[in-house]
C-alpha cells in the first residue's frame, strides 16, 4: 500500500457546512489537496498550533501531550487509511519505548495531536487519487497559506485592525488569548506580522 505524505496547509471556513470549517491538507511533494470537513473545537485546537498562540489553560489536546510524555508515550506518525461515505479515518501509530500501538482517531484530533508531538501525516495514494484536489492557477482557492504575508487562517475582512495603535494591538491580542478568542488572536497576529514585515 503506498502512501504519501502531506502537510497542513491552513484552515478556512467551509463553505458547505455553517459553523465547519475546512481543513486544507496538501502532499509535502506535490500539488494535490485534501479538503477534510471539521468542526470548530478541533478547528481552534490546529489554529492554535498553526500560530503558536499559548492558551492561559492546556486544552485537550494539550493535555494529552503532556499527559503521554510524562509516561513516555510518543505519537510517531498519523495514517489516514480509509474514506468511507465522506468520512476520513486514521491511527495514531503509538510507541511507548518498547512496543508499537495503533489506535483509532478522528482526522481532526489525529492531526492536532500530530502538531503537538511533530509527527508526519499520511494518507494512502488510493485515497488522495479520490479526494484529493488539483488547483490550477485559473481556479481561486480559500486563503489558508500561514506562509503569505496576507492571507490569515481565519479572514476578518483584512483592514479591522490596521487603525490600532501597536501597543493596543499587543494589548488587544493578550486579552483574546486570555479570554480563549482565538479566531480574534490570529487576525490581531497577522495585523502585527504585517507590520513588522512592511518596516524592515
Amino acid at each position: 500500500m503506498k502512501r504519501v505524505k502531506l502537510k497542513v496547509l491552513g484552515i478556512s471556513y467551509s463553505q458547505t457546512q455553517s459553523g465547519a470549517y475546512a481543513l486544507i491538507l496538501v502532499e509535502d511533494k506535490g500539488e494535490r489537496r485534501v479538503p477534510i470537513i471539521i468542526g470548530g473545537f478541533e478547528a481552534q485546537a490546529i489554529v492554535i498550533k498553526l500560530e503558536n498562540l499559548e492558551p492561559p489553560r492546556p486544552l485537550t489536546h494539550d493535555l494529552f501531550k503532556s499527559f503521554a510524555s510524562e509516561f513516555n508515550i510518543s505519537i510517531i506518525e498519523v495514517m489516514i487509511y480509509k474514506l468511507e461515505e465522506g468520512v476520513f479515518y486514521s491511527r495514531l501509530l503509538c510507541n511507548n519505548g518498547e512496543k508499537e500501538i495503533s489506535i483509532d482517531s478522528r482526522t481532526s484530533d489525529a492531526v492536532a495531536l500530530a502538531l503537538r508531538f511533530g509527527c508526519p501525516v499520511y494518507i494512502t495514494e488510493e485515497i488522495l487519487d479520490k479526494a484529493g484536489i488539483t488547483i490550477t492557477p485559473t481556479e481561486s482557492e480559500p486563503s489558508v497559506d500561514t506562509d503569505s504575508d496576507s492571507d490569515s487562517l481565519f479572514e476578518t475582512g483584512g483592514s479591522k485592525y490596521d487603525t490600532y495603535s501597536d501597543e493596543e494591538l499587543y494589548k488587544m491580542i493578550d486579552e483574546a488569548v486570555s479570554t480563549e478568542d482565538y479566531e480574534r488572536a490570529a487576525a490581531i497576529r497577522d495585523e502585527i506580522e504585517k507590520r513588522k514585515k512592511t518596516d524592515r
